[in-house]
Protein backbone atom coordinates (compact mmCIF):
# COMPACT_ATOMS: atom_id res chain seq x y z
CA UNK A 1 0.00 0.00 0.00
CA UNK A 2 1.17 3.56 -0.03
CA UNK A 3 2.47 4.56 3.21
CA UNK A 4 1.07 7.72 3.43
CA UNK A 5 -2.54 6.30 3.27
CA UNK A 6 -2.16 5.37 7.25
CA UNK A 7 -4.94 3.32 8.81
CA UNK A 8 -7.04 5.33 10.90
CA UNK A 9 -5.69 8.49 9.57
CA UNK A 10 -5.67 11.40 11.29
CA UNK A 11 -4.30 10.53 14.86
CA UNK A 12 -1.56 11.15 16.43
CA UNK A 13 2.01 9.50 16.21
CA UNK A 14 1.86 5.65 14.83
CA UNK A 15 1.55 2.63 17.04
CA UNK A 16 3.24 0.50 14.54
CA UNK A 17 5.02 1.95 10.76
CA UNK A 18 6.84 -0.43 8.37
CA UNK A 19 8.81 0.71 4.98
CA UNK A 20 10.33 -1.40 3.09
CA UNK A 21 9.84 -4.26 5.29
CA UNK A 22 11.67 -7.55 4.73
CA UNK A 23 12.53 -10.63 6.20
CA UNK A 24 14.14 -13.76 4.53
CA UNK A 25 14.52 -17.93 5.79
CA UNK A 26 17.43 -18.42 3.26
CA UNK A 27 16.01 -18.79 -0.51
CA UNK A 28 12.36 -17.52 1.20
CA UNK A 29 11.24 -14.32 1.34
CA UNK A 30 8.33 -14.53 4.35
CA UNK A 31 7.81 -10.97 4.07
CA UNK A 32 8.16 -8.46 0.66
CA UNK A 33 8.66 -4.81 1.28
CA UNK A 34 5.63 -4.33 3.50
CA UNK A 35 4.63 -0.74 3.91
CA UNK A 36 2.18 -0.03 6.49
CA UNK A 37 0.94 2.64 9.49
CA UNK A 38 -1.19 1.61 12.28
CA UNK A 39 -2.74 4.76 14.31
CA UNK A 40 -3.33 4.08 18.44
CA UNK A 41 -6.87 2.83 19.32
CA UNK A 42 -7.37 1.11 16.42
CA UNK A 43 -8.22 -3.08 16.16
CA UNK A 44 -6.45 -4.71 13.22
CA UNK A 45 -6.75 -7.85 11.94
CA UNK A 46 -4.00 -8.97 9.99
CA UNK A 47 -5.97 -11.85 7.95
CA UNK A 48 -3.71 -14.60 5.48
CA UNK A 49 -3.38 -18.20 4.85
CA UNK A 50 -0.60 -20.28 6.51
CA UNK A 51 2.79 -19.28 5.42
CA UNK A 52 1.57 -15.72 4.34
CA UNK A 53 3.57 -14.06 6.63
CA UNK A 54 1.29 -12.49 9.40
CA UNK A 55 3.37 -14.77 12.38
CA UNK A 56 6.60 -13.24 11.25
CA UNK A 57 5.10 -9.71 10.56
CA UNK A 58 4.45 -9.97 14.30
CA UNK A 59 7.40 -11.55 15.16
CA UNK A 60 9.21 -8.74 13.97
CA UNK A 61 6.80 -6.08 15.77
CA UNK A 62 8.02 -7.67 18.76
CA UNK A 63 11.53 -7.49 17.73
CA UNK A 64 11.66 -11.22 17.63
CA UNK A 65 13.26 -11.19 14.87
CA UNK A 66 15.78 -9.45 12.87
CA UNK A 67 14.96 -7.54 9.06
CA UNK A 68 15.51 -5.66 6.66
CA UNK A 69 13.95 -2.23 6.26
CA UNK A 70 12.36 0.21 8.66
CA UNK A 71 10.23 -0.59 11.21
CA UNK A 72 9.20 1.44 14.25
CA UNK A 73 6.80 0.41 17.23
CA UNK A 74 5.79 2.65 19.81
CA UNK A 75 8.23 5.14 18.51
CA UNK A 76 11.26 2.42 19.34
CA UNK A 77 13.46 -0.03 16.77
CA UNK A 78 11.83 -3.37 18.10
CA UNK A 79 14.86 -5.29 17.49
CA UNK A 80 17.40 -3.14 19.54
CA UNK A 81 15.17 -1.80 21.93
CA UNK A 82 13.30 -5.05 22.84
CA UNK A 83 13.24 -4.38 26.50
CA UNK A 84 11.66 -1.15 26.49
CA UNK A 85 9.02 -1.92 23.98
CA UNK A 86 8.00 -4.84 25.90
CA UNK A 87 7.16 -2.45 29.06
CA UNK A 88 4.48 -1.28 26.43
CA UNK A 89 3.52 -4.08 24.73
CA UNK A 90 1.32 -7.28 25.42
CA UNK A 91 1.24 -10.87 23.28
CA UNK A 92 -0.79 -13.69 23.16
CA UNK A 93 0.43 -16.75 20.76
CA UNK A 94 -1.76 -19.89 19.27
CA UNK A 95 -0.04 -21.32 22.96
CA UNK A 96 -0.06 -19.98 26.10
CA UNK A 97 3.13 -22.05 26.94
CA UNK A 98 3.46 -21.84 31.03
CA UNK A 99 5.67 -24.44 32.97
CA UNK A 100 3.32 -27.19 33.93
CA UNK A 101 4.39 -27.60 37.25
CA UNK A 102 3.42 -24.20 37.92
CA UNK A 103 0.75 -23.09 40.23
CA UNK A 104 -1.67 -20.47 38.93
CA UNK A 105 -1.21 -18.35 42.22
CA UNK A 106 3.18 -18.32 41.57
CA UNK A 107 1.96 -17.25 37.95
CA UNK A 108 -0.02 -13.87 39.22
CA UNK A 109 3.15 -13.75 41.89
CA UNK A 110 5.88 -14.11 39.01
CA UNK A 111 4.15 -11.59 36.58
CA UNK A 112 3.58 -9.09 39.95
CA UNK A 113 6.91 -8.91 40.42
CA UNK A 114 8.36 -8.58 37.20
CA UNK A 115 5.59 -5.97 35.54
CA UNK A 116 5.82 -2.56 36.98
CA UNK A 117 2.18 -2.22 35.03
CA UNK A 118 0.48 -5.23 35.93
CA UNK A 119 -2.64 -4.63 38.18
CA UNK A 120 -2.62 -7.92 40.21
CA UNK A 121 -6.75 -6.73 41.69
CA UNK A 122 -7.75 -6.64 37.86
CA UNK A 123 -6.47 -10.43 37.20
CA UNK A 124 -7.68 -11.73 40.89
CA UNK A 125 -11.28 -9.93 39.66
CA UNK A 126 -10.65 -11.63 36.15
CA UNK A 127 -10.21 -14.90 37.41
CA UNK A 128 -12.68 -14.64 39.89
CA UNK A 129 -14.97 -15.48 36.56
CA UNK A 130 -13.69 -18.61 35.77
CA UNK A 131 -13.83 -21.97 37.14
CA UNK A 132 -9.57 -21.76 37.75
CA UNK A 133 -8.28 -22.79 41.31
CA UNK A 134 -5.26 -20.71 42.73
CA UNK A 135 -3.97 -23.65 43.92
CA UNK A 136 -4.38 -25.58 40.80
CA UNK A 137 -0.87 -25.96 38.64
CA UNK A 138 -0.98 -25.59 35.08
CA UNK A 139 -1.36 -28.95 34.39
CA UNK A 140 -4.40 -29.78 35.71
CA UNK A 141 -5.95 -26.92 33.53
CA UNK A 142 -7.75 -27.75 30.43
CA UNK A 143 -6.59 -25.53 27.27
CA UNK A 144 -9.49 -22.76 27.42
CA UNK A 145 -8.52 -22.33 31.30
CA UNK A 146 -4.87 -22.03 30.32
CA UNK A 147 -5.94 -19.51 27.61
CA UNK A 148 -8.47 -17.53 30.46
CA UNK A 149 -5.42 -17.66 32.67
CA UNK A 150 -3.10 -16.29 30.16
CA UNK A 151 -5.59 -13.53 29.26
CA UNK A 152 -5.94 -12.81 32.53
CA UNK A 153 -2.54 -12.04 33.10
CA UNK A 154 -2.09 -9.95 29.91
CA UNK A 155 -5.44 -8.05 30.58
CA UNK A 156 -4.17 -6.89 33.87
CA UNK A 157 -1.16 -4.98 32.24
CA UNK A 158 -1.71 -1.68 31.45
CA UNK A 159 0.04 -2.01 27.67
CA UNK A 160 -0.40 0.29 24.98
CA UNK A 161 -0.18 -2.52 22.32
CA UNK A 162 -2.21 -5.80 22.38
CA UNK A 163 -0.61 -8.47 19.84
CA UNK A 164 -2.83 -11.56 18.92
CA UNK A 165 -1.72 -14.48 17.05
CA UNK A 166 -4.78 -17.34 16.48
CA UNK A 167 -5.39 -16.06 20.34
CA UNK A 168 -8.20 -18.60 20.22
CA UNK A 169 -6.83 -21.89 18.04
CA UNK A 170 -8.21 -24.81 19.56
CA UNK A 171 -10.44 -23.79 21.73
CA UNK A 172 -14.23 -24.29 21.56
CA UNK A 173 -16.80 -21.62 20.29
CA UNK A 174 -18.16 -20.88 23.73
CA UNK A 175 -14.47 -20.10 24.95
CA UNK A 176 -13.40 -17.98 21.54
CA UNK A 177 -16.92 -15.66 22.40
CA UNK A 178 -15.90 -15.40 25.66
CA UNK A 179 -12.56 -14.48 24.79
CA UNK A 180 -13.80 -11.79 22.05
CA UNK A 181 -16.12 -10.27 24.87
CA UNK A 182 -13.59 -10.01 27.44
CA UNK A 183 -11.21 -8.25 24.98
CA UNK A 184 -13.71 -5.46 24.81
CA UNK A 185 -15.21 -5.45 27.68
CA UNK A 186 -11.99 -5.70 30.05
CA UNK A 187 -9.23 -3.97 27.37
CA UNK A 188 -11.08 -0.91 26.13
CA UNK A 189 -13.21 -0.29 28.60
CA UNK A 190 -10.92 -0.48 31.56
CA UNK A 191 -11.40 3.23 33.36
CA UNK A 192 -7.58 3.18 35.34
CA UNK A 193 -6.05 2.91 31.69
CA UNK A 194 -8.54 5.36 29.58
CA UNK A 195 -6.20 7.94 28.86
CA UNK A 196 -4.04 5.19 27.02
CA UNK A 197 -4.98 5.14 23.31
CA UNK A 198 -5.33 0.97 23.31
CA UNK A 199 -4.33 -0.86 19.86
CA UNK A 200 -4.87 -4.31 19.26
CA UNK A 201 -3.40 -6.42 16.27
CA UNK A 202 -4.73 -9.63 15.94
CA UNK A 203 -4.59 -12.79 13.26
CA UNK A 204 -6.98 -15.76 12.99
CA UNK A 205 -8.11 -17.76 10.77
CA UNK A 206 -12.04 -17.41 12.15
CA UNK A 207 -12.21 -14.56 10.03
CA UNK A 208 -16.31 -14.62 11.05
CA UNK A 209 -15.97 -14.25 14.83
CA UNK A 210 -13.73 -11.36 14.70
CA UNK A 211 -15.41 -9.15 11.81
CA UNK A 212 -17.62 -7.31 13.61
CA UNK A 213 -14.77 -6.14 16.41
CA UNK A 214 -12.37 -4.66 13.72
CA UNK A 215 -11.82 -1.07 12.78
CA UNK A 216 -9.81 -2.40 9.97
CA UNK A 217 -8.23 -5.51 8.30
CA UNK A 218 -5.13 -6.16 6.26
CA UNK A 219 -4.92 -8.98 3.86
CA UNK A 220 -1.77 -10.58 3.50
CA UNK A 221 -0.79 -13.47 0.90
CA UNK A 222 3.05 -14.51 -0.12
CA UNK A 223 4.79 -11.97 2.05
CA UNK A 224 2.67 -9.30 0.73
CA UNK A 225 -0.29 -7.03 1.71
CA UNK A 226 -2.83 -7.58 -0.86
CA UNK A 227 -5.77 -5.73 0.88
CA UNK A 228 -5.39 -2.75 3.57
CA UNK A 229 -8.37 -0.88 4.40
CA UNK A 230 -10.71 0.73 7.53
CA UNK A 231 -13.85 -2.08 7.69
CA UNK A 232 -16.15 0.78 7.11
CA UNK A 233 -14.41 1.46 3.64
CA UNK A 234 -15.70 -2.07 2.69
CA UNK A 235 -19.10 -1.69 1.58
CA UNK A 236 -18.33 1.15 -0.36
CA UNK A 237 -15.39 -0.34 -2.31
CA UNK A 238 -16.02 -3.66 -2.53
CA UNK A 239 -19.42 -5.21 -4.23
CA UNK A 240 -20.90 -9.17 -4.14
CA UNK A 241 -23.27 -9.55 -6.56
CA UNK A 242 -25.38 -13.23 -7.69
CA UNK A 243 -26.64 -13.44 -11.53
CA UNK A 244 -28.29 -16.31 -13.04
CA UNK A 245 -27.07 -17.58 -15.92
CA UNK A 246 -29.48 -15.17 -18.75
CA UNK A 247 -27.16 -11.83 -16.97
CA UNK A 248 -24.03 -13.67 -16.39
CA UNK A 249 -22.69 -11.97 -19.62
CA UNK A 250 -23.55 -8.96 -18.75
CA UNK A 251 -21.90 -9.18 -15.37
CA UNK A 252 -18.98 -10.27 -16.69
CA UNK A 253 -18.44 -7.41 -18.90
CA UNK A 254 -18.59 -5.06 -15.90
CA UNK A 255 -15.14 -7.13 -15.00
CA UNK A 256 -15.47 -8.78 -11.85
CA UNK A 257 -12.21 -9.50 -10.20
CA UNK A 258 -13.18 -13.32 -9.22
CA UNK A 259 -16.56 -15.36 -9.41
CA UNK A 260 -17.43 -18.88 -8.18
CA UNK A 261 -20.30 -21.14 -8.40
CA UNK A 262 -23.31 -21.05 -5.87
CA UNK A 263 -26.31 -23.74 -6.43
CA UNK A 264 -27.25 -22.68 -9.82
CA UNK A 265 -26.40 -18.82 -10.21
CA UNK A 266 -23.02 -17.45 -9.98
CA UNK A 267 -21.24 -14.83 -7.33
CA UNK A 268 -19.28 -12.16 -9.16
CA UNK A 269 -16.77 -9.39 -6.89
CA UNK A 270 -16.40 -6.19 -8.15
CA UNK A 271 -14.21 -3.54 -6.82
CA UNK A 272 -15.20 0.38 -7.39
CA UNK A 273 -17.95 -0.38 -9.64
CA UNK A 274 -20.93 1.82 -10.09
CA UNK A 275 -23.81 -0.31 -8.07
CA UNK A 276 -26.85 0.74 -9.98
CA UNK A 277 -25.54 -1.05 -12.82
CA UNK A 278 -24.68 -4.25 -10.80
CA UNK A 279 -28.30 -3.69 -8.94
CA UNK A 280 -30.03 -3.86 -12.62
CA UNK A 281 -28.30 -7.42 -13.35
CA UNK A 282 -28.80 -9.58 -9.81
CA UNK A 283 -28.82 -9.87 -6.04
CA UNK A 284 -26.64 -7.17 -5.01
CA UNK A 285 -25.04 -6.95 -1.05
CA UNK A 286 -21.79 -5.99 0.48
CA UNK A 287 -19.44 -9.12 0.71
CA UNK A 288 -18.70 -10.49 4.28
CA UNK A 289 -14.91 -10.60 5.12
CA UNK A 290 -14.21 -14.10 4.85
CA UNK A 291 -16.09 -13.91 1.06
CA UNK A 292 -13.83 -10.94 0.29
CA UNK A 293 -10.69 -13.02 1.80
CA UNK A 294 -11.36 -15.80 -0.42
CA UNK A 295 -12.28 -13.49 -3.40
CA UNK A 296 -9.38 -10.90 -3.41
CA UNK A 297 -6.58 -13.83 -2.68
CA UNK A 298 -8.05 -15.85 -5.62
CA UNK A 299 -8.61 -13.15 -7.79
CA UNK A 300 -4.77 -12.07 -6.80
CA UNK A 301 -3.77 -15.99 -7.73
CA UNK A 302 -5.20 -16.21 -11.08
CA UNK A 303 -4.09 -12.52 -12.54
Amino acid sequence: MNPANEIGAGAAASVVEARDLVKNYGDIRALDRINLRVAPGRIVGVIGPNGAGKTTALKAILGLTPYQGELSVLGLDPYRERARLMQEVCFIADVAVMPRWLKVADAIDFVDGVHPRFNRARAEEFLARTEIRRSARIRQLSKGMVTQLHLALVMAIDARLLVLDEPTLGLDILYRKRFYDTLLNDYFNNEESAELARTILVTTHQVEEIENILTDVIFIAHGRIVLDLPMESIGDRFAQLSVTAERLAAARALRPFYEHESIGRTVLYYENVDRRQLAALGELRAPGLADLFVAKLSGSIAA
